[in-house]
């Protein structure tokens, strides 16, 4: 039987001490990673990025910056784990990253995605490149309006 080591992976859609990656795993290291191609590509603003390691600064986790595969699955090797957890996310560019993680570390490390319940749910397909479509699509759902 082998022991399980988890790390954490907290990414950009679940920035929140309620997490149910960290809350369900508070004794186990934690990372965040500052994707450099997802900045690239998402044009994320310095403004965003401040917004971000300002809610990144209340949360237990190491703070990277590069390829989120590379930077996750050396994480979890420095600390000798054998699993990540992480929370959903409705990203695909998430999806995609849990893959390469799969691929990457040749069945070495698993991914469990814990299931967070929905802010709201979206009347229709989400952008969600900018907070401002997002918001825009759902805010009469949680207003009530």
């Amino acid at each position: 039987m082998t022991l399980e080591r988890t790390v954490v992976w907290v990414h950009r859609d679940d920035l929140s001490p309620l997490s149910p990656a960290l809350v369900s795993h508070p004794d186990a290291p934690a990372i965040f990673v500052f994707d450099d191609e997802l900045l690239r590509e998402w044009k994320i603003s310095f403004k965003r990025i401040v917004f971000i390691y300002e809610c990144l600064l209340e949360l237990p986790v190491t703070i990277r910056r590069g390829d989120s595969v590379s930077e996750v699955t050396d994480f979890a090797a420095k600390h000798g784990s054998n699993r990540i957890v992480t929370s959903s996310s409705p990203s695909p560019r998430h999806a995609q990253i849990v893959s390469q993680i799969a691929q990457r570390s040749e069945g070495r490390l698993s991914v469990d995605i814990i299931e967070r319940t929905p802010f709201v749910h979206a009347p229709r397909k989400l952008d969600l490149r900018r907070f401002t479509y997002y918001w825009n699509a759902v805010k009469d759902n949680v207003l009530g309006s």
